[in-house]
This record gives C-alpha cells, structure tokens and sequence, in this order.
C-alpha cells in the first residue's frame, strides 16, 4: 500500500470519525494517518516520502492552534504541488476560501458537520483527478 490520506484536526474525534468513514467505504486500498496539529502532519508528510508512499489528500481543519489549516496547505503546496487538499470547516468566509482556492490549487471544501456521502464523494472526485 504505497498511497496514504492524511488528515489534520487538532480534535481527535473529528480525525476518527473522517478516518473511519473513508475506511468503511475504501477500506484498505489506501493507508489512512492522523495529525493533531501542523508539526505532526509534516513529521508524517517527511515520513511518508522516506517510505516512498505518495500522499494523494490531504484533508485538513481550517481553524487550529498555532497554524491556520489554510497556512499548512499553502506551506504544503510549496513541497508537493500535487498532493489534492480539501479544508473542512465549521466556519470560514468566503474571501478566504477563494484566495485559498486560487493559491493552493485547492480540491474542495467540506463544511463542519459533512456528512458522510459529501465526503466519499469528494474524496472520490480527488482520485480520480489524481490518475
């Protein structure tokens, strides 16, 4: 299993529940991580490319302590311009998801409750722009 998801919420619950839902549905066609903040995520992101397994999503929060979801993307978009990113959010204006849009190539935008479908859906419509 050499492709990955990686997901970044500074709540844990939230980090299972989208790693649960995407697992229930791809099951284990890719390996799924956890990050509770920007730091991780990137010990991840560098352990990962050591391990040659390429990130295709990443789905992060958009409101965390000490770095913006919105921050990490663009730092990420830097380093790996291909990696699809999604930013989830209960509460994020629309100025800011634009300029985020046009800077970081941004996938799409899941709002905070999703539900389930919405997220298989975005998920799905990343692959397969991946291939």
């Amino acid at each position: 299993m050499n492709r990955a998801i990686l997901f970044v919420d500074d709540e844990q619950i939230i980090l299972m529940s989208l790693k649960s839902q995407l697992k229930k549905h791809f099951g284990n066609e890719y390996r799924y991580e956890t990050a509770q903040n920007t730091e991780e995520a990137w010990s991840i992101i560098e352990e990962l490319a050591e391990e040659g397994i390429n990130i295709l999503i990443i789905i992060s929060d958009w409101l965390m302590p000490n770095q913006r979801g919105d921050e990490f993307l663009r730092e990420v978009h830097k380093t790996y311009p291909d990696i699809k990113k999604i930013i989830i959010s209960g509460h994020i204006d629309e100025h800011s998801l634009n300029q985020l849009k046009g800077e970081v190539n941004l996938h799409s935008f899941l709002n905070k409750p999703w539900s389930e479908s919405d997220l298989i859906k975005k998920v799905e419509d990343a692959i397969t722009k991946i291939a």
